[in-house]
């Protein structure tokens, strides 16, 4: 099972790349001026940050792999990775931190 699903999340990785065909933008992957176009305004949050943050590759690019299709790609890969294995990684402490706190709860209740 658990093979599966790792095969599974590395199919998608590995296709990732297919959102360099498609026109426009990606939901939620809207800058300041992608929302000023579509509401007529940027959020106030929004615009109090845009500035200081761009993530750690911004439109997925990575300096030395060039503006190539091929260098995109490899970045669209390299995010999801990245992302997969931060989301992978807070999952798991969330579970440490839930089952730490039931044992807690479960080991008060028993004396």
């Amino acid at each position: 099972m658990m093979k599966r699903y790792w095969l599974a999340i590395a199919a998608l990785i590995i296709v990732s790349p297919l959102g360099l065909l498609a026109d426009g933008t990606a939901w939620g992957e809207w800058g300041g001026d992608d929302l000023s176009e579509t509401l007529g305004y940027i959020p106030q949050g929004m615009k109090n940050v845009q500035d200081v943050w761009a993530g750690i590759f911004p439109d997925y690019s990575i300096g030395f792999l060039g503006e190539s299709s091929l260098g995109q790609s490899i970045g669209y890969i390299i995010a999801a990775i990245i992302g997969s294995a931060m989301v992978y990684g807070l999952s798991l402490l969330l579970m440490k931190i839930i089952a730490a706190k039931k044992n807690s709860t479960l080991s008060c209740s028993n004396k």
